[in-house]
């Protein structure tokens, strides 16, 4: 039988819904990030940099184009006889046919593929995350402890902690509490959904708790593993992580990127971030483009001005056109003349010319204020947007749009266009 120390199980089936039209057709872990890279591609490259030569990744959500990046991981060097990265949709069994229901109902679907590798120890990553963490070190922590399960928690404001697990532990880093998501935390130290099981243990709550509706980690398994007196530790993590979950904080994320001294360094040789890099001739710049502070991804043509913006690889961007505090995904294109501040424009999508996306004032968003947030203008991948229309704050476009659905050519702040069929 294969025997594998530790073997990682990378949830990515989240649809991730809070980021709004970003997400309609996709999966967030697919969901283009700093230029040229997709989300999924930050817990990945921690494995293959933590020595972690065996992942699971659990899709469900739109997963075409996941999957299509994965492949079969040889950009991350996963592509191995022996593990390497597997993908693993929900599938039908002989008695029951059901989706993914919960964090850990996923894991717990999934136990003969960790059982086939006869590991010591499973680690349970989210697919969702922007960092960099040797798991390596997190392991030995976890040895070292004797412990039963081992939490990755960081320090967070204590305004944002009832939006987490909380933890409290002892000067030695047992845990002695968890909530999950308290509307009072009494502690300001945050699960980061990172785990370290020793597989006995993890294998024994699954089972007891296979019966359990939408069965979660943070909810159940934790709780359980509780109550039968396991050896919990929290291993602190004090480096850059984000949770790229809402339109504000993955706009924020992909800003951060280009600080003259980003906090979260892209460069640095010995830990790689690894993608799935197309065959794109070099980028572009025309003699009377202007770019300050900017990624540009290869393949793009810029004829226009672009300030304090994430351009991915082959985007054309218009002469005349003006872009500021934004991000242009892959393959759109942008039209003359155009003012673009604080968009966010997904995969495919054409821009007229003449076009301004972001004017105005504030206004509450009507479709869904929780989500269309932060000032922002979100347009869909796929997405059409005619000649000399003008487009305020906190809106959502998704679909191919006409003149006629622009009222006077304008949609106003908080306004939004969703083709039929688009939802």
């Amino acid at each position: 039988m294969i025997k594998k120390e530790m073997i990682a199980m990378l949830l990515a089936g989240g649809q991730g819904s809070r980021l709004g039209v970003l997400t309609k057709k996709v999966a967030k872990p697919a969901v283009a990030f700093g230029g040229k890279y997709r989300i999924i591609d930050f817990p990945l490259s921690n494995c293959i940099n933590s020595g972690v030569d065996t992942v699971g990744v659990l899709t469900q959500y739109q997963p075409l184009r996941l999957n299509t990046h994965i492949g079969i991981g040889i950009p991350w060097d996963l592509d191995k006889n022996v593990g390497g990265v597997t993908i693993l949709p929900p599938y039908e069994k002989s008695t029951s046919s059901e989706w993914y229901t919960g964090t850990a109902n996923a894991i717990y679907q999934n136990i003969e593929y960790m059982e086939s590798y006869n590991p010591e120890y499973v680690l349970i990553l989210s697919g969702d995350h922007i960092y960099k963490m040797d798991y390596e070190v997190m392991l030995d922590f976890h040895k070292a402890n004797n412990a039963d399960v081992t939490i990755a928690a960081m320090p967070v404001p204590i305004e944002e902690a009832s939006r987490f697990g909380i933890l409290i532990a002892d000067e030695n880093k047992q845990i002695t509490e968890f909530e999950e998501k308290p509307a009072n935390p009494r502690s300001n130290l945050a699960s980061m959904g990172i785990y370290i099981f020793s597989w006995k243990v993890l294998k024994e709550a699954l089972l007891e708790l296979s019966e359990q509706q939408n069965c979660d980690f943070g909810k159940h398994i934790i709780p359980y593993c509780f109550e039968q007196n396991k050896r919990l530790f929290a291993y602190e993590y004090n480096g850059y992580w984000k949770d790229v979950g809402t339109l504000g904080s993955y706009w924020e994320a992909n800003m951060e990127l280009i600080d003259i001294i980003p906090v979260f360094n892209l460069y640095e040789e010995f830990w790689r971030i690894y993608t799935k890099s197309d065959k794109l001739p070099p980028q572009y710049i025309a003699d009377n483009a202007k770019i300050e502070k900017c990624i540009i991804g290869e393949g793009s043509e810029i004829y226009g001005e672009v300030y304090n913006s994430v351009i991915g690889s082959g985007v054309i961007i218009g002469a005349g056109t003006v872009i500021r505090d934004s991000i242009v995904m892959k393959d759109v294109v942008i039209g003359e003349n155009c003012k673009i501040d604080k968009a966010l424009i997904a995969e495919n999508t054409k821009i007229g010319t003449g076009v301004e996306l972001g004017i105005g004032e504030y206004a509450e968003s009507k479709l869904d204020p929780k989500v269309y947030a932060f000032d922002l203008v979100t347009i869909g991948e796929n997405s059409e947007v005619p000649d000399n229309v003008k487009v305020g704050k906190n809106t959502a476009i998704s679909g191919v749009t006409l003149p006629e659905d622009y009222n006077n050519g304008v949609l106003e702040s908080g306004d939004y266009i969703i083709k039929a069929g688009d939802f």
